[in-house]
């Protein structure tokens, strides 16, 4: 079914989630202009969930009603109990549709923020006073979101949540200072359609969830992960595999049991031999006054083998150099992770709520 992002999309949705996830039909929900997948749904399944192929071919995931709901209970646990939540993400991605499943197990009514025309940090701020007050009230945004509440002066209305899960993209540092500075209570949020939506919160995975790393590659295992990928068994047995889903992305269990994600596999930069985590690049060109936003690439140069180049959102009215960004970047982690280009826009491109199309970025700056 198709979810255009208005309030009446998102009311039928959740009529249909709610029959699925008691043995109902499966339910699909897309963009407008996407398509159905190509094979039926089993009845396993209670969701497919289309992932946004920010990283690749978009897949169709087959999540059940026992993974979906084991989400959404820990997922309260964690926060606080069950509550009332404010849909302000797209319900055809995973994060979004979480907020659904978690309304229907708590018994309420979500507020829905009309999407249609983007996100509107003013129409946010006002629908935050449509959440009742007889217990506690929770949002899911990207940072993205967040940041333009934040420069929009909606702190107080963002404030007035008992949590906030930011997932989608990593959530930068400074950001989050910025956020709990102004007394927003953030949970961060790592997870993916595989994995029902966020499942390590904070560097602690939810109860009944597993987390190692194998090779420097994160793996997740529990309750919550996917039946598999509709349609495409070579790629179920590839990432699905002795119970556990192998991510892409690299991390490492820090000395007190957190989960630190450092970035993806497929996106270390192999420049000049010296092998360059965009993720780092980006976490630099953030840590400048200068800078909102990052997105670091690598594109093919004869000389290098790569060249590590960026695409970079200014903050605020002074828009440093590309000189003054590659200091900063060399300074901070070394000649070698400087990018090359550096391209201002007035905002990233976007594949999928809050993640950057490296795609688009890289054909841009080749």
């Amino acid at each position: 079914m198709t979810v255009d992002g208005t309030p009446e999309s998102v009311r039928e949705l959740r009529a249909a989630l709610a029959a699925a996830l008691d043995g109902g039909q499966p339910v699909l929900p897309v963009a407008p202009g996407a398509g159905p997948p190509p094979t039926a749904a089993p009845t396993s399944a209670a969701v497919v969930i289309r992932t946004s192929g920010s990283t690749g071919t978009p897949k169709d995931v087959l999540l059940s009603a026992g993974a979906l709901t084991a989400s959404a209970r820990a997922t309260h646990d964690r926060l606080g109990g069950p509550g009332h939540w404010l849909l302000a993400t797209p319900a055809h991605y995973v994060g979004g549709l979480q907020v659904l499943v978690r309304s229907l197990l708590a018994g309420t009514e979500p507020a829905v923020l009309d999407l249609s025309d983007g996100f509107q940090p003013e129409a946010f701020a006002q629908l935050t006073k449509a959440l009742p007050a007889d217990g506690p009230r929770y949002t899911a945004l990207v940072p993205t979101q967040l940041g333009r509440l934040l420069d929009a002066g909606q702190a107080a209305a963002t404030a007035s949540f008992d949590a906030i899960v930011v997932g989608g993209a990593a959530l930068p540092a400074e950001l989050r200072r910025r956020a709990e500075d102004a007394g927003i209570r953030l949970v961060s949020a790592y997870g993916m359609s595989e994995t029902s939506g966020g499942c390590v919160y904070d560097g602690v995975p939810l109860d009944g969830v597993r987390v190692s790393t194998d090779g420097g590659r994160v793996r997740l295992a529990g309750p919550v992960l996917a039946d598999g990928y509709l349609g495409d068994d070579a790629a179920t047995a590839e990432a699905f595999r002795d119970g556990w889903f192998h991510t892409s992305d690299l991390g490492r269990i820090t000395a007190d049991g957190r989960l630190e994600v450092v970035g993806r596999a497929d996106d270390v930069i192999n420049t000049g031999g010296v092998k360059v985590p965009a993720s780092a690049v980006e976490d630099a060109l953030r840590g400048h006054p200068g800078v909102a936003d990052a997105c670091v690439v690598g594109v093919p140069d004869p000389d290098w083998g790569e060249a590590v180049v960026a695409a970079v959102v200014a903050a605020g009215q002074h828009v440093p150099s590309e000189g003054e960004l590659t200091a900063h970047v060399k300074t901070a982690l070394g000649a070698a992770s400087a990018p090359k280009r550096i391209r201002f826009l007035p905002e990233l491109p976007l594949r999928g709520p809050g993640k950057p199309d490296r795609d688009a970025v890289r054909r841009m700056l080749r």
